[in-house]
């Protein structure tokens, strides 16, 4: 497999917007226009945090690092059909306090230190316009990258960012372009700047472990909520004289995460083109946030992801298959998943058959 690393020159950092917690930055940029986010970004953010040495583990952007492929002595550019952005959702606590609604579930640093991958997450934007976005669940088996063993691949990021944007690069054959990562506080702050999420459910749901409770029909979800939806992994649903698990676990949760995220892009957008003016409080919000690779710039992002979001996003779900390995139960990769990975990695078609985004899709 090429090495995807890039010796090309770092990008300025002055100003930057990066995507905000899983994809609500391409409905800022839809909403706005460029020059309205690109405004905002002056005037309201001063510096975002840059994940040191991810830099040098990210795919060439075109332009950057082209090589003579065919060795006929010319250099060829490097060219995609679209870049993929890794969304990493962390678990850290860091900057949570007691005075927090949630503080007694999600706890702070204190309670559970250091940064674990939650969620990842994988944006495909289309050069040509249109937003397609998969999941990886955590329990995959894979080997990571430069170690020699296997494990889970959400424990990749246990040795930071850059080992697990290699390891998917490496082992999956995805190559990544940007990174962006989000951690606890910040999804429910972004979520509260963005007046909640709309959700529509056909039965009332909760889960005694992350907080979660909702009832029956559509309701807002403010911040507090939003992140107990997104974390639930014991999810009950009430079916009239029971609570319900979902026995899927991750998986399900996985489900549940896209269908917010569409959720959350679309009521940006209904947002934005309702108070254009109140992309500001957003970005200020999405940039106190997140952390994200030292590439990404608002400018050139303002132009592409406007007419990404116009098209609208489609999910995508990975088949996998559960199994046992040394007495730990994770997931490999089952029949069709190939397919899914072909279209991330730039080489196959949009995988139709494992499409999530229709309210029927399974």
């Amino acid at each position: 497999m090429t090495d995807p690393r890039s010796a090309g020159a770092r990008r300025r950092r002055r100003h930057r917007v990066p995507l905000p917690a899983m994809a609500v930055v391409a409905a800022l940029v839809a909403g706005a226009g460029a020059w309205g986010i690109v405004r905002a970004a002056d005037e309201r953010v001063a510096s975002v945090e840059v994940v040191s040495g991810i830099d040098s583990v990210l795919a060439p952007l075109p332009g950057q690092g082209d090589v003579d492929v065919d060795g006929d002595g010319v250099v060829d550019p490097i060219t995609y059909p679209a870049l993929n952005y890794l969304l990493v959702g962390s678990d850290s606590r860091e900057g949570a306090s007691p005075g927090d609604p949630d503080f007694g579930i999600v706890g702070d640093e204190g309670q559970v230190g250091g940064r674990r991958s939650d969620t990842i997450m994988i944006l495909r934007q289309e050069e040509n316009g249109g937003l397609a976005l998969t999941s990886i669940p955590r329990d995959l088996w894979v080997e990571i990258a430069d170690t020699g063993r296997s494990q889970r691949i959400n424990s990749a990021y246990n040795e930071g960012p850059e080992r697990l944007a290699k390891t998917i690069s490496y082992e999956l054959g995805i190559p990544i372009h940007h990174y962006v990562e989000v951690d606890f506080p910040g999804f429910r702050d972004i979520i509260d700047k963005l007046g909640g999420v709309e959700l529509c459910v056909g039965h009332a749901a909760r889960d005694v472990a992350s907080g979660l409770k909702i009832d029956v029909g559509c309701q807002t979800l403010d911040g507090v909520q939003a992140l107990a939806y997104a974390r639930s992994r014991h999810y009950q649903e009430w079916d009239g004289s029971s609570w319900v698990e979902d026995p899927r676990a991750d998986l399900g949760r996985i489900e549940r995460q896209q269908l917010f995220m569409r959720a959350a892009v679309d009521g940006a957008l209904g947002k934005l083109k309702s108070s254009p003016f109140s992309s500001g409080d957003l970005v200020e919000a999405v940039a106190d946030s997140v952390r994200i690779d030292g590439r990404l710039d608002p400018y050139e992002a303002a132009d592409t992801l406007r007419a990404a979001v116009g098209d609208g996003m489609h999910t995508y779900r990975i088949p996998v298959n559960p199994i046992t390995i040394s007495g730990n139960a994770v997931l490999e990769l089952d029949d069709g998943a190939q397919e899914v990975l072909d279209y991330f990695r730039g080489r196959g078609p949009a995988p139709t058959e494992f499409e999530t985004t229709g309210p029927d899709a399974t």
